[in-house]
């Protein structure tokens, strides 16, 4: 089973032994299922691309997302991120706000946050696929447990890395992160329901740059 499930190398090691277990056997079979008779976003071969762009041993940060997003075009296996072109979300226009208010930065022309990633930044959804228009169609079959294991994995084996929890649902999430070796910042999801109740004003982008800053690494360029 191990063998079948293409992730990049540097993450293999620390997830090896989920990818052998019965769910994750279960949740393979669901998802290759999935992608047979429907529509399904992000494409097979960027279901994991979040861990092909963020290289484990260089990973110094980890947002936390829920679903993929639904709509034709848009899911390309990194969280809040949309593909090359493709309008930007409420969500993602909201962070891409807060960035600005916070530090100052221009509107960016794209919404593919791989940029980010290739500096560090594991975008992490809960849950890494979606059945076409069905938002939540794939929780409860498997993934929160492989994801939950993702960031156990980086929890116990790295140090000082930044975990930026917006929302109830990433917080629960995190709530396995050993706060004495991480930062861990939360607020208001970035949605534009909750977005005014603590996201805007929360200043996690220059945040998370100060702290790495004080720990002698690579500040993100956001």
């Amino acid at each position: 089973m191990a063998d079948a499930v293409k992730i990049a190398v540097s993450w293999k090691k620390y997830l090896a032994d989920e990818f052998e277990k019965e769910y994750f056997g279960q949740l393979t079979d669901f998802v290759r299922n999935e992608y047979q008779n429907y529509a399904v976003y992000p494409p097979g071969k960027e279901i994991f691309r979040a861990f092909d762009c963020a290289d484990f041993d260089a990973l110094n940060v980890v947002i936390i997302g829920q679903d993929p997003y639904h709509g034709p075009g848009q899911a390309n296996g990194l969280c809040f991120s949309v593909r090359e072109g493709i309008p930007f979300p409420p969500s993602l226009k909201n962070i891409f706000k807060e960035i600005q208010a916070d530090l100052g930065k221009p509107m960016p022309q794209s919404g593919d946050l791989e940029r980010w990633a290739r500096q560090g930044v594991l975008l992490l959804n809960a849950t890494l696929t979606v059945r076409a228009g069905e938002a939540g169609s794939h929780q409860k079959k498997g993934w929160e447990q492989f994801t939950d294991a993702v960031i156990k994995a980086i929890s116990d084996n790295k140090s000082n890395v930044v975990f930026l929890l917006w929302g109830a649902y990433a917080q629960k999430k995190g709530e396995i992160i050993d706060r004495n070796k991480h930062l861990v910042l939360m607020s208001a999801h970035p949605s534009p329901f909750s977005a005014d109740r603590g996201f805007f004003g929360n200043k996690h982008f220059s945040k998370t740059n100060e702290f790495l800053k004080s720990k002698g690494l690579k500040e993100i360029e956001w």
